[in-house]
């Protein structure tokens, strides 16, 4: 298989359907933002807590089925997607890892030690890809789940990043107004 083909050099590329679309395209646009999400989590890794880490790379597994739901526009019923039990793994470890961290009082600064800020930085890469894959459900009828487990990914890696603080010993700091 050659890395290089040249089919891109239109500024066009190929979805799963083998239709030929612009790479400007909302679709692109989701599914490419959630690549470089997947990468950024993969820039965690290995992460020094064995916990954070299986649930890091079990994360990258499911976002490469969010990129290859949002490549195919017309899904076949054995087509890999995201779906509610996905969803609802993020909410059980969300809930899990909360139990270990104080409550927050205020907002915090995203911030802290090298795993901590990477994890609060693949947040703000994750609220990008929820972003373009809502504009991308304005155009097109996607799955909504995989909106709906961007989201919730937000809020997971952004547990994640008060966890690695807290083990850490890095004090969570609040912006001043």
């Amino acid at each position: 298989m050659n890395i290089y083909t040249g089919r891109g050099d239109d500024g066009q590329t190929d979805l799963r359907t083998m239709d030929r679309v612009s790479k400007a395209s909302h679709r692109i646009e989701a599914y490419g933002t959630v690549d470089e999400l997947n990468a950024v989590v993969g820039t965690t890794r290995p992460a020094e807590y064995d916990d954070l880490e299986s649930k890091l790379r079990e994360i990258q597994n499911h976002l490469h089925i969010v990129q290859a739901d949002f490549a195919n526009p017309d899904p076949d019923e054995d087509d890999p997607k995201i779906e509610a039990e996905h969803v609802e793994r993020l909410e059980s470890w969300i809930d899990e890892y909360d139990e270990e961290l104080e409550p927050l009082t205020s907002f915090i600064l995203p911030s802290g030690g090298d795993l901590g800020s990477s994890l609060h930085y693949a947040r703000t890469i994750c609220r990008r890809a929820e972003r373009r894959a809502v504009a991308l459900a304005g155009e097109e009828e996607i799955n909504e789940t995989a909106v709906t487990y961007l989201n919730r990914l937000s809020d997971a890696l952004f547990v994640f990043g008060r966890v690695a603080n807290a083990r850490d010993d890095v004090p969570e700091e609040s912006p001043t107004y």
